[in-house]
């Protein structure tokens, strides 16, 4: 399933699912590194996450990140979100380029989306 919406409905998912999220961003080796932080919605919508060290210096080093939040119910889906950062002392500024509701697979009855689970696109740039 692939339904594209704005990026209004980006900033009602944010709110819904709440102020903390994993971040993930790559280390020097490539492998992925990802925490759980607090998140927050800006006017502009973009996405400020508090961050550690090793996540500033991995995003200022390679800002494509992404920020995932965890279902809200059983067997719902995940927000994730792609986006840019930039290191604003200790938070990343994150611009979002893309976004998805996710989940692996729909409930007994639904059929899945062409990625072969049920994810729902959230970003413009989907269009």
């Amino acid at each position: 399933m692939s339904v594209p919406v704005d990026l209004e409905r980006l900033a009602d998912e944010v709110r819904r699912f709440g102020g903390a999220a994993f971040v993930l961003t790559t280390s020097d080796d490539s492998r992925p590194h990802a925490v759980h932080v607090p998140v927050a919605l800006r006017s502009d919508g973009g996405i400020t996450a508090e961050a550690g060290n090793r996540t500033r210096a991995n995003a200022a080093a390679r800002p494509l990140v992404s920020v995932v939040w965890a279902p809200i119910e059983a067997l719902g889906y995940s927000l994730i979100v792609d986006g840019d950062a930039s290191v604003d002392g200790v938070a990343l500024t994150i611009t979002p380029t893309r976004a998805v509701l996710h989940r692996t697979t729909p409930p007994a009855g639904e059929s899945a989306g062409a990625c072969g689970s049920d994810c729902v696109p959230l970003s413009a740039a989907e269009r």
